[in-house]
């Protein structure tokens, strides 16, 4: 059977020329090493957005989430709590430090971890709460931040999908101790490959920064203010090629325009889907200010669900699941544990559907996703 033409990607970046000559100028002045003029700009720019003690950027999320094991001393049996419904990156930073990850199930309206079966799951090794921010759809930070003074726990932030994203008006990832954000082709504000590990307390950064570059305090050598720079820390290779920080300091600067695009996107989708019987669509607390990063459908069941992405896809609209949660995954069974009852990320898991969701989307291409979804929910396979 021939493949059917893709009408409508899942995803695709939105590149214009804040990007290209961001891009054009890096080549031009030959150095792409990591640490140039256009890192330290997209730096800066996070730490304004997010109010931060220091943003540093680096090539991927998952280096911000393995730069929190090493900043945070991690050992061997230390536990750290987080929903078993995330990508392997947010377990498997811990467990790399030797730290076991905890499992826990999520709210059935937002999808993120539940504070009550959160605190359930502390014990005498819990030395943190990893949160993520689903959809870029706040935690219940109100609840969180309460459970963490309570038990003198670090609070850390996936705040992978939450760019721009906040909660009671404050921005995600500026309430825990420490905060990862994606800038991976998926994402809202995308240079293909990129992340940035973000500080909230200033005595930490400089230690963050050793970890970036090997452990080395070379940044102070090439500022001036060490004569030699030597190995003082556990770290590794995290600086950013300038050519992907050239990309990303563009994506940035347009940010609230990509948001808004974004935004009357998801708006579309909700008011389509809204009201039916045989859908969930996502939820949103009043406290939330979301991003708009995904639109979600929830199905009756895993046969409903993969039938539909089936239909989809042979139509030319790429609609796709997400995660395996990670406490029923190999690793996850022998990395981590799972505390209480996961009936909810299971059946979550089972029964999502992410629609195509990007900011160069056209109405067109909207549209017939729109009518395509309704036609199959309707009809079924037709």
């Amino acid at each position: 059977m021939a493949q059917v033409p893709i009408k409508v990607p899942f995803c695709k970046p939105d590149y214009a020329v804040n990007e290209t000559g961001h891009l054009n100028a890096a080549i031009a002045e030959g150095r792409l090493e990591g640490g140039g003029r256009f890192t330290r700009a997209s730096e800066a720019f996070l730490e304004t957005m997010l109010g931060a003690k220091a943003a540093l950027v680096v090539p991927s999320c998952t280096a911000a989430l393995e730069m929190m094991g090493l900043v945070l001393d991690l050992k061997p049996g230390d536990e750290v709590i987080m929903p078993s419904f995330t990508f392997v990156s947010t377990a498997n930073a811990m467990a790399l430090r030797g730290a076991v990850p905890v499992f826990v199930d999520i709210d059935p309206n937002t999808l993120n971890i539940d504070p009550v079966a959160a605190e359930a799951a502390i014990g005498p090794r819990t030395r943190a709460i990893m949160l993520v921010h689903y959809a870029g759809v706040g935690c219940d930070m109100d609840a969180f931040e309460a459970l963490s003074r309570k038990h003198d726990l670090v609070l850390l932030e996936d705040a992978a999908q939450a760019l721009e994203a906040s909660w009671n008006g404050r921005p995600l990832g500026s309430f825990g101790t420490y905060a990862a954000i994606s800038f991976h082709h998926t994402k809202n504000v995308s240079c293909g490959e990129g992340g940035a590990f973000i500080s909230n307390h200033g005595g930490d950064a400089r230690l963050a920064e050793f970890v970036r570059d090997k452990g080395t305090n070379r940044a102070d050598f090439l500022r001036g203010t060490e004569s030699k720079y030597e190995w003082l820390s556990l770290g590794s290779s995290y600086l950013l090629s300038e050519l992907a920080g050239a990309v990303l300091l563009g994506q940035l600067e347009r940010s609230g325009d990509l948001l808004a695009k974004r935004l009357r996107l998801w708006a579309r989708y909700q008011e389509a889907f809204a009201g039916r019987d045989d859908v969930i669509v996502p939820r949103i607390p009043p406290s939330a200010g979301h991003n708009a990063h995904i639109f979600h459908l929830r199905l009756c069941d895993r046969e409903a669900r993969d039938g539909f992405c089936q239909a989809m896809r042979e139509r030319g609209v790429v609609a796709s699941p997400h995660y395996v949660p990670l406490h029923l995954t190999p690793a996850g069974r022998q990395l981590g544990r799972a505390v209480g009852c996961m009936d909810i990320t299971v059946r979550t898991t089972e029964t999502l559907v992410r629609l195509p969701l990007f900011s160069a989307m056209t109405d067109s291409q909207q549209a017939f996703v729109i009518e395509t979804a309704l036609a199959l929910l309707d009809g079924g396979r037709g």
